[in-house]
């Protein structure tokens, strides 16, 4: 019986070629899922690494019941976001041993620099010194330190020129002399500088008398608290200077409840929207306006000249302008300059 060979079917090895194509195709599949599930299961956190890339900036102010530190803080802390670092902000609420504290907290958390408005300079001397020993840049706003070198950098208004400018405007409403209450904040050097030159300036008048120094932190209930005491004491008086315009109003309200308002002449610093207000309706004479749009952009310039070993300016004033009813209508209202 012979054999004849089977003739070579190619639709066999098309079939074969398909089914190895198809079997490459599942394992491409499969292989893909299986990565995918181990990037989820066990992604690189590229977060992590951009974190310990970026800075670490503490942040205090005196307090955060003023919206004027909110003004400043929102120009700094925009800043730092933007450069892709991060920010620690503690507020104090004028409790000089609680910022302390808080600092000492920062310190040991590994900030690379601190922004900070002292409730009480000469208290945080010896912080301060700590940090500077350990390499942390350290910008001052608002006010100043008792010890001006361990900041590496200050940024401020005109304090001592605002309490001036507040003192020609009421010699001038006043040739014939007048009596004067001074409300003070002693802790705070930029308060001290406001005062100093409000007194320094109406001392020139013989005619004119300081009647009375009120401690009020800058605070609006000690404020109110404490001119509602001088005024029942009896004291005559025709004006009242604030060193800022937070306790500006609490000194309006005293006077308000005592029917003085609009009758004895009331200063300011700062030029805040509730004091623009007040000017305007003829409740309060002058502020001098200080810029805390300025002032925080200004800091965050030296915050991050610092951080990137460029040249830096030390000491820099933002200058002051003065607010009456007659110029009202140049500013706005209903927010800060």
């Amino acid at each position: 019986m012979a054999f004849t060979k089977r003739p070579t079917d190619d639709s066999d090895s098309v079939h074969s070629y398909i089914h190895m194509i198809n079997l490459i195709e599942i394992f491409l599949i499969i292989g893909g899922i299986a990565t995918l599930i181990l990037l989820f299961i066990i992604k690189p956190d590229f977060s992590e690494s951009q974190k310990e890339k970026s800075k670490l900036i503490g942040v205090t102010y005196m307090t955060m019941n003023n919206d004027f530190y909110e003004i400043v803080n929102e120009q700094i802390s925009h800043r730092i976001e933007a450069q892709g670092d991060r920010v620690v902000l503690r507020d104090p609420a004028m409790d000089a041993s609680r910022q302390q504290t808080q600092i000492e907290e920062m310190l040991e958390m590994g900030i690379d620099a601190l922004v900070l408005t002292p409730v009480n300079a000469a208290s945080l001397t010896d912080t301060l010194r700590k940090a500077k020993n350990l390499g942390i840049k350290i910008v001052v706003v608002d006010t100043e330190l008792e010890d001006p070198l361990i900041a590496d950098a200050t940024i401020i208004s005109d304090n001592y020129g605002a309490g001036q400018i507040i003192g020609n405007y009421h010699l001038m409403n006043h040739p014939n002399g007048s009596k004067v209450v001074v409300m003070t904040h002693e802790e705070a050097i930029s308060g001290r500088e406001r005062v100093k030159g409000f007194i320094d300036t109406i001392k020139k008048d013989e005619k004119t008398e300081i009647v009375g120094e009120l401690p009020c932190e800058g605070q609006y209930d000690l404020a109110m608290l404490n001119l509602g005491k001088f005024i029942e004491s009896g004291k005559e008086f025709d004006g009242v200077f604030c060193l800022n315009d937070f306790s500006a109003s609490g000194a309006a309200s005293a006077l308000e409840e005592n029917d003085m308002l609009g009758i004895v002449e009331l200063y300011g610093v700062d030029a805040s929207p509730s004091a623009k207000r007040l000017i305007s309706e003829g409740k309060m004479t002058a502020s001098a306006a200080q810029f805390p749009t300025r002032l925080g952009t200004k800091a965050a310039d030296a915050l991050y000249d610092l951080l990137e070993k460029n040249p830096t300016e030390r000491h820099v004033i933002v200058p002051i302008q003065l607010v009456t009813s007659r110029n009202i209508s140049i500013f706005t209202k209903d927010r800060w300059q």
